[in-house]
Formats: structure tokens, C-alpha cells, sequence
């Protein structure tokens, strides 16, 4: 049986790695659990899978949530939650699946304490790649990824010498606006952009899946995960996310990872690695799918990727502000605060008034997370 931990389990990835575990209840046993504000759904998830530990937002919501779920159980709450929950307990994969830069210090707290990770959160490889991946290193822990395209390249490469990699190919559905111009995004509503064609995705990954920039994460998160040059990485519009990435090595062949767009296979591949088991899933039937349709990237119509290559490229503090300017941006947009078209001006005001540090420390990039937040919330239009 697998002690598992989740970062995260009212959120997206997270219900739907505790529906994994529920369709496997003799293959797994949840330790901790985090989940923000949704006491609701966690004091369900509690009585329901019983982890010995739970953490949530602030200390009033830890009380509500300490009446209600069985006695023994601990509850926590804030970022020193997090890290318990993260580090604390006899788990032996932390998946973290919590939203935005939040998950950077309990992920690197779990891996001090020498749990595997099953990562989901992308921006702890953007904002501070470099200093997780020497922890990884250090620590000898394995991080699965549960990005389904990353995933899907870690399953081509298992068995493969990465030294003949010529190049990866994230694939990329296009997001809720794939088929309007430029010119067709002027206007356009938070509930338009909150329409995802394939995947069921929280609001902030949903909005970043349109501008393209959930994918310059990817691209960045791939450069770290597997030790290669932007230039070998490609990212290419395919709309019916079947193919969820390939790998083409130097003797030009081409392995790839296909499977329908549900979220629970690679997230119970993350679980289960090395072995597979039957998933509650749906079997892909490529005949009733007919044909596959792929377009080259358009990086003036998707400039928040050009501007993810650009970051990822210069590295040191600039990758942390691209991800701060854009989780504000983001989320004045969902407030209803700056248009669509506006969330990539402010991300690219943020990186022309940053100043780049290299090799930056925990510190540093805090507090230059610190300073891009507070200089897209004051951009004005």
C-alpha cells in the first residue's frame, strides 16, 4: 500500500487524484491533505478517506473544520500547514497540486524529507527550477510529473538515453479561444475564456491555457524535467488532445504518448509508477475519432508563449516574474478589473521594468515574486 499526501485536494487535480484512490481503496492510504478554503469539500474528503492530518487556510477555518471531522484527526492551517502536511507525516508521495507559487516551499519541504513528488504545480520548476532540481538531486527522490504532457514524455522516454533526444513536442489544444484572431479576442468575456473545449481545469489554469501561458510553463517545466535546451523543445497546436506529447530522437523516430483527454491517467501513472493498473478511464478509440489535426505555433497570435522561451532563456529571477505578473494579471482578469488582451501587457510590462538576477537564492526570488505582483496590480490602462 502507498501513503500518499496531497497539496491541494479540492482543487481540480486533487479530486480527481482522490477519485484514483477511491477506485483503489487496497492500493493506497491518504496521510495529509491541504485545501485552502473549501471547507466543505475537505471535511467530506476527511470523513471520507480519513488522513491523520488535514491543513487549511487560516486559523478560523481550522477551528470549523476540527468540530466536524473524527476525533484524532489534526488539523493545521497557513503556509506552516502546508509544510507539515507536506513533510510531517509517513507519506511516500506528496502530490502537490496546489495553484501558483504557494507550492514552492511545501514542495521543497517534502523533498528535504525525502518524499517522491507527483508534481502538478507548475510553478515551482518555473519560479525556482534550479533550486529544486539540486534538492531532487540531493535528496535521490524521483518527481513524476502529472502534467499530462509531461507525463506523457516521461512515459516515452522510460527505457530511452536521453543523449539521443533530438528534440520533445508539447502538444497544446489552443485553449477556449483557439479559433478567433487576434482581432476576435477584443471583448471577450471571463466566461468565454472559463470554456475549455477538452480538459475540466480550474479557473487560473483554464485562463492560462487560453493566452498560451500554461504552456510557456510547460516549456519551462520541461526544460528542467529532463535536463534539455529550449531549443529542443517544440510546442505544437493539436486540438483534439490525444496526443499528449512525442519525443523525436536523432535517428528521426518519433515515439509518442496518446490516450483521451481525462486528467486520471496521468495522475494515476504518477501513483502507481512503475507499474500500471486499470483506471476508471475511457478507452480511446481512434477509428470513432476519425482523423488528427495539428498547426504550427503562431507566437505573434500567442505572444505569452514567445514571452515564456524569452524568460526561460534569460533564467535566473526572470522566469519567477513572468509567473508573478501573469497569477495577477490572471486574476485581476477574473475579477473583471482588465481585459483578456490586457493580462500579456501587463506580463510584459512586468518583464521590461524587471531586472534579472542569476543563480538567485530562495530569498531573492521571493522577494522579486514580491516585487512583480505588486507591480502588475498597480498597472493601470
Amino acid at each position: 500500500m502507498k501513503r500518499i499526501a496531497i497539496l491541494g485536494s479540492t482543487g481540480s487535480i486533487g479530486t480527481q487524484t482522490l477519485d484514483i484512490i477511491q477506485h483503489a481503496p487496497e492500493k493506497f492510504q491518504v496521510e495529509a491533505i491541504s485545501g485552502g478554503y473549501n471547507t466543505k469539500l475537505l471535511i467530506e474528503q476527511v470523513n471520507q478517506f480519513k488522513p491523520k492530518l488535514v491543513s487549511v487556510a487560516t486559523k478560523e477555518l481550522a477551528h470549523e473544520v476540527q468540530l466536524s471531522v473524527p476525533a484524532g484527526t489534526k488539523v493545521v492551517h497557513g503556509e506552516e500547514g502546508l509544510i507539515e502536511v507536506a513533510a510531517a507525516t509517513d507519506a511516500d508521495l506528496v502530490v502537490t497540486a496546489l495553484v501558483g507559487s504557494q507550492g514552492l516551499k511545501p514542495t521543497l519541504a517534502a523533498i528535504d524529507a525525502g518524499k517522491h513528488i507527483g508534481l502538478a504545480n507548475k510553478e515551482t520548476l518555473v519560479s525556482a527550477g534550479h533550486i529544486v532540481t539540486e534538492a531532487v538531486r540531493k535528496k535521490g527522490v524521483a518527481v513524476l510529473p502529472i502534467d499530462s504532457e509531461h507525463s506523457a514524455i516521461y512515459q516515452c522516454l522510460n527505457g530511452e538515453n536521453i543523449a539521443q533526444v533530438s528534440k520533445i513536442t508539447i502538444t497544446a489544444s489552443g485553449g477556449s479561444f483557439r479559433d478567433r484572431t487576434r482581432a476576435e479576442l477584443e471583448g471577450v468575456t471571463v466566461e468565454q475564456a472559463l470554456q475549455h473545449p477538452n480538459w475540466s481545469m480550474g479557473a487560473k489554469i483554464t485562463i492560462d491555457s487560453a493566452t498560451m501561458v500554461n504552456k510557456g510553463f510547460e516549456v519551462i517545466e520541461a526544460h528542467w524535467l529532463f535536463d534539455l535546451s529550449y531549443d529542443q523543445i517544440d510546442v505544437l497546436i493539436h486540438p483534439e488532445s490525444v496526443i499528449h506529447s512525442y519525443v523525436e530522437f536523432v535517428d528521426n523516430s518519433i515515439i509518442a504518448q496518446l490516450g483521451n483527454p481525462d486528467m486520471r491517467v496521468p495522475i494515476q501513472y504518477a501513483l502507481t509508477y512503475p507499474d500500471r493498473f486499470v483506471t476508471p478511464t475511457k478507452k480511446l478509440d481512434l477509428a470513432a475519432i476519425g482523423k488528427l489535426n495539428f498547426r504550427e505555433m503562431d507566437y505573434t497570435r500567442y505572444p505569452c508563449l514567445r514571452m515564456a522561451y524569452e524568460s526561460g532563456r534569460q533564467g535566473g529571477t526572470t522566469p519567477t516574474v513572468f509567473n508573478a505578473a501573469n497569477e495577477i494579471a490572471v486574476a485581476r482578469f477574473l475579477k473583471g478589473e482588465i481585459t483578456f488582451l490586457q493580462i500579456e501587457q501587463v506580463i510584459e510590462a512586468a518583464l521590461q521594468k524587471h531586472e534579472s538576477y542569476a543563480n538567485p537564492a530562495l530569498e531573492l526570488i521571493h522577494e522579486q515574486d514580491l516585487w512583480a505582483r505588486a507591480y502588475a496590480e498597480s498597472i493601470q490602462f
